[in-house]
């Protein structure tokens, strides 16, 4: 059948399943727009607030599902106001399509009016990036960039359209969308005998659970896994919920702020079992002492990580889910009582701590997970609170810590929280954010309010950019340059006046009921919790050092 060019992208968008993009429209993209209008009962349209939440929203919605996210923007800062977005989305391997439009054919290359290069602008954050610029290529390319973002290390495409692409007319034929196979060209059966050898002679083994592990969906081999290895298991930010939290071998997050037992125990294993991580700085530390008693196996879908930041003694390439189930099927039981035992032993010396004296993130993220039996999704911004999220909230299952791990986006938890309720609309969605954070993007609850997507925003108000100044404070000699954030914005006041329901919190007694009222309302809420400017995030690990060199508040109260 004869379909305009803008009708061709909303039949594309239903062979793949899409039922929900964000976006802004804006001159160029104003065709794409009047197909959506027409389609309004099969795609619903989120209109955020500024075309970043937009980018948010999708990625969340496809954190969240393991589905590609949708978001669309026209030319010029329509498009370049996606790119942070679809950094974030390239950072941590998150399967997103976004499509803008640009001028017409003739008039690029000519500065014309909101004319970008955004193709060229987004090549390098992007799996792939397209310009059409001919109505018979616009189909495949969609379906293309579509297979793209899923195929192997998933990541965001961006397709770019020409506004008379968008008009013109050519024959549309539907296509049947075939499912994206798993990655196992380059599994070899050497390469398992080898890991699995390794594995059977490790006398202090620690598996080490990266993002990888949940985008493969591997939780079930992964748990497998673990019982037959008998071993203590640590995580990154990204690999969180792979592995349950509550589970009696886990240790807690490994690197700057993860755990001490967590910490020392991967320096003094013998073998480190690493599944779908990528040894970021962030993890290893100073990587010339990281791990440097054990000999290091890695599991990961993409080759350029292997031997990347830290040389590896074996690896596995493919995805993470078929390696162990290959494993499994080919490991015997091992039994490592003795360790196991003393490294849980090393949690018990080494807990996390805090003031509980006092209202601080700790506490609340410890009554959230409480509350809400640690069945609730949890969405944060970057800074403090992210890693007070990571710490003190037990995560059960996969997708349910939806972060900005790699790119450390400010801003990213509002637009996210929203896509990923969308997404999940069984599920209480909670973002965990600083006061420095919100102020980023906190014109996105008015979005929240606008279509009644209930999400809870609680924000750690400390007046201060809590992490920035946390290290001006260890290591700048309390030189606290811009990041007072000494005015009088109102939290509460603010959040009422975009049409959320709104609460101010500043004791502990005050956490647990209003925490039950704003699930119980069913409707977007503000949270504003008041807690102090000096509050740190504890362990740490300092700049340049080993990660078993790791300090606590009682270690620096000792020096």
């Amino acid at each position: 059948m004869q379909l305009n060019g803008s009708e061709i992208i909303i039949e594309c968008l239903k062979e793949q399943g899409v039922d929900t993009v964000f976006g802004y429209p804006g001159g160029c993209i104003l065709n794409v727009y009047d197909a959506l209008y027409k389609h309004s009962g099969e795609i619903k349209h989120i209109l955020t607030s500024h075309e970043q939440g937009a980018s948010h929203a999708a990625d969340g919605y496809a954190r969240a599902t393991g589905r590609v996210g949708v978001c669309m923007a026209t030319s010029g800062p329509g498009a370049t106001n996606l790119v942070t977005g679809i950094a974030t989305a390239y950072m941590d391997s998150v399967p997103l399509v976004a499509i803008t439009a640009n001028v017409t054919v003739p008039l690029l290359g000519k500065d014309s009016f909101q004319e970008i290069d955004i193709a060229g602008v987004t090549m390098p954050i992007t799996k792939y990036s397209f310009i059409v610029k001919d109505i018979n290529e616009l189909a495949p390319t969609i379906r293309r960039a579509f297979k793209i973002a899923q195929t192997g290390r998933p990541g965001p495409v961006l397709i770019d359209i020409t506004k008379d692409v968008t008009s013109a007319v050519t024959e549309y034929e539907k296509q049947e969308i075939e499912p994206i196979a798993r990655s196992t060209e380059k599994i070899t059966e050497e390469d398992i005998d080898r890991a699995v050898k390794m594995l059977s002679e490790a006398k202090k083994p620690m598996i080490f659970v990266g993002g990888g592990a949940v985008i493969s969906g591997a939780s079930e081999e992964l748990k497998q896994f673990v019982d037959l290895m008998d071993a203590p298991v640590t995580d990154s930010l990204m690999g969180k919920g792979a592995f349950s939290g509550e589970d009696a071998r886990y240790t807690g997050m490994l690197g700057m702020h993860g755990t001490k037992a967590a910490n020392y125990s991967v320096t003094e294993c013998d073998l480190l079992v690493t599944v779908g991580a990528r040894f970021s700085d962030r993890v290893t530390g100073n990587t010339k002492k990281f791990a440097y008693n054990a000999k290091i196996i890695q599991f990961d879908v993409d080759p350029a990580e292997i031997n990347k930041n830290i040389t590896v003694d074996a690896s596995v390439i493919g995805d993470v889910k078929e390696i162990l189930s290959r494993i499994n099927k080919k490991l015997t039981q091992q039994n490592h009582a003795e360790w196991v035992k003393k490294v849980q032993a090393l949690g018990e010396q080494k807990p996390l701590t805090y003031h509980k004296d006092v209202l601080t993130g700790p506490y609340i993220m410890e009554k959230l997970y409480e509350v809400t039996g640690g069945d609730a999704i949890i969405t944060t911004e970057v800074g403090q609170h992210q890693m007070w999220a990571a710490q003190f909230y037990k995560f059960k299952q996969p997708r349910t810590l939806i972060t900005s791990g790699g790119l450390g986006t400010m801003g990213y938890g509002l637009g996210a929280s929203m896509g990923v309720k969308l997404a999940r609309p069984d599920k209480t969605v909670v973002n965990i954010a600083g006061d420095g954070c919100f102020r980023m993007n906190m014109n996105e609850i008015a979005t929240a309010a606008r279509y009644q997507i209930p999400i809870i925003e609680i924000v750690f108000n400390n007046s201060v950019l809590g992490m920035v100044r946390q290290w001006q404070t260890l290591f700048y000699g309390k030189r606290y340059s811009n990041t007072v954030l000494n005015d009088s914005v109102d939290f509460v006041k603010l959040a009422q006046a975009m049409g959320a329901e709104a609460f101010r919190i500043t004791k502990c007694e005050e956490v647990e009921e209003v925490l039950k009222k704003a699930i119980a309302l069913n409707k977007p809420v503000v949270i504003d919790c008041i807690i102090d400017s000096d509050d740190k995030v504890f362990p740490m690990v300092p700049p340049g050092a080993a990660i078993e060199d790791a300090f606590s508040e009682e270690d620096l109260a000792e020096k």
